[in-house]
């Protein structure tokens, strides 16, 4: 399993604490530290089968100061959330050919 972690968020925390905890062996990603390609965000969005607005946090400074209210294409959306990681919902697990937002922490089970 692989999960796009960011440490500071306590949803992302207890995502991981769960996979752990399960015994499954986990590839922990800091999609901050270790930014994510546009080719690798447009996968993950297409496994999750949601669109790319679907993804963007929306109450991020950085969405309400440069993007808010513009109309702006899926691409436009993938290359905001790679140039500024900060805006991708927290955290992505995704197990073979399948990915979730794991927003609540306990839906990341549903892979287990």
């Amino acid at each position: 399993m692989k999960i796009y972690h960011n440490p500071r968020c306590s949803k992302s925390r207890q995502a991981l604490s769960i996979l752990q905890e399960s015994d499954v062996e986990v590839q922990v990603i800091n999609y901050l530290k270790q930014p994510v390609s546009k080719t690798e965000l447009a996968n993950l969005i297409s496994l999750m089968g949601i669109a790319p607005i679907d993804l963007i946090r929306k109450n991020e400074a950085i969405w309400k100061s440069h993007f808010k209210g513009k109309a702006l294409s899926d691409d436009a959306l993938i290359t905001a959330m790679v140039n500024h990681p900060k805006l991708i919902e927290r955290p992505i697990v995704v197990h073979k050919d399948t990915a979730l937002i794991g927003r609540p922490p306990e839906r990341v089970k549903t892979l287990l």
